[in-house]
């Protein structure tokens, strides 16, 4: 039996996948299972097997991209949740891995690639968010939030969710007007715009995007606010001033675990004396652990999502109060799931816009994310800490009565 036979009928117990190769029959794999249906995948030569077997997490991706490895129906979504379905996070097991010897390279190589210093830390953003804004418009919602959606149902709708998760953030900051807001890592400016219209707030967002900056600050010239939301191209290390608040949402996972303390001493020198801070940021159920290798190299060069305990393990010792965590599951997989969705719809205009390649890795990329947080270790964690031990409210009320209100607006 070939190798990536043996590997397959591991990999594959729940659901079918049928493997079409040159010089071979066709070979199914697995038992019939509607949860998990009847992939059918194809090889254009006889070298893409040896590149999977060697290292599946970053060349099953790479053979997609090339066209050497293709789904019938062009369904990547449907291939990767049944690859993930059948080694879910919590059982422990990923057939998924490459070998000891080559996890064990990648581990070093991921603790050098993310001590992200500045110049590194512009080059790692412009990779990704430097893209077209084109792009963005073509699956993201009309306020171009690019982080995970907050879901009251799984049935709501992309623009409705996210407008609820500026909302579920913003009621946990207990904002007064005439307040000033730090929002570090500002995207396209649309919190820092939603939290001045409901708020009064000034805001200072910073980014290390030229594109996200430009959309930003043209948002904020045609909302008549340039006075009160501004937008800078800066590391969030070089900030100076006092904050009453200070706002992150998607911008700790570019960080990097050898930052980490020095982007909380930083966010502790920056706060008022009774000011509070709310980070939001992909996480990980599990142990400290590494990026996998083909998101390193086409999607998030120098990211890493957090374990909760390293996180707070970098925020202990700085005398700042940890004041609420909450941890949402499977927000991010809804969110991921109409992201691809749209990508699906808008493929001609993606392929205009950059070509075939480009396309499938998009779509490789979020149908993989959406899996990580349904059946892979991946989560959202919004941790909420303060310089006071009594500025914020001893109950956790006051975010449930504000975030209502907002949403009732």
């Amino acid at each position: 039996m070939a190798l990536i036979d043996m590997f397959l009928s591991r990999a594959v117990k729940r659901g079918q996948l049928t493997l079409h190769r040159p010089g071979k029959a066709p070979a199914t794999f697995g038992t019939p299972d509607p949860a998990f249906g009847h992939i059918t995948i194809r090889f254009a030569d006889s070298g893409v097997a040896g590149r999977i077997i060697r290292n599946p997490a970053l060349a099953a991706g790479e053979m997609y991209m090339d066209g050497r490895l293709t789904v019938d129906d062009d369904d990547i979504m449907g291939l990767v949740k049944l690859m993930t379905g059948n080694s879910p996070w919590e059982r422990g097991q990923n057939a998924l891995q490459p070998s000891a010897f080559v996890r064990g390279l990648g581990a070093v190589k991921h603790r050098l690639d993310r001590i992200n210093m500045e110049r590194r830390s512009k080059q790692n953003v412009a990779h990704h968010y430097d893209l077209s804004a084109r792009l963005y418009d073509l699956f993201l919602d009309a306020d171009k939030q690019y982080s995970c959606a907050y879901y009251t149902d799984p049935d709501t709708s992309l623009e409705q969710a996210q407008s609820d998760k500026l909302a579920h953030i913003a009621a946990k900051l207990a904002l007064r007007p005439g307040m000033r807001v730090l929002d570090i890592g500002c995207g396209w400016g649309g919190m820092a715009l939603y939290l001045n219209r409901h708020f009064g707030v000034e805001v200072l967002g910073v980014t290390l995007s030229e594109e996200q900056l430009k959309i930003a600050r043209e948002r904020a010239a045609a909302a008549g606010v340039s006075d009160k939301v501004k937008f800078e191209l800066i590391d969030y290390r070089r900030v100076e001033g006092r904050f009453d608040r200070i706002i992150s949402v998607g911008m700790f996972e570019h960080v990097g675990p050898p930052q980490y303390k020095t982007y909380f001493r930083k966010c502790r020198d920056l706060l008022t004396d009774d000011g509070v801070a709310l980070v939001h940021t992909i996480g990980r159920f599990g142990p400290p652990s590494v990026t996998d290798d083909w998101t390193t190299k086409y999607i998030f060069p120098g990211g890493y999502n957090p374990a909760l305990s390293e996180t707070i393990a970098a925020f202990e010792g700085l005398s700042m109060f940890l004041t609420d965590v909450e941890v949402l599951r499977l927000h991010y997989a809804y969110t991921l799931h109409e992201w691809y969705a749209r990508t699906l719809k808008a493929r001609d205009a993606i392929v205009a816009l950059y070509d075939e390649r480009f396309y499938r890795m998009w779509t490789f990329y979020l149908a993989g994310a959406a899996m990580a947080f349904e059946n892979g270790g991946l989560c959202n964690f919004q941790i909420q800490f303060s310089r006071s031990r009594t500025e914020l409210p001893i109950v956790r009320d006051y975010m449930f009565e504000g975030e209502r209100a907002l949403r009732g607006r």
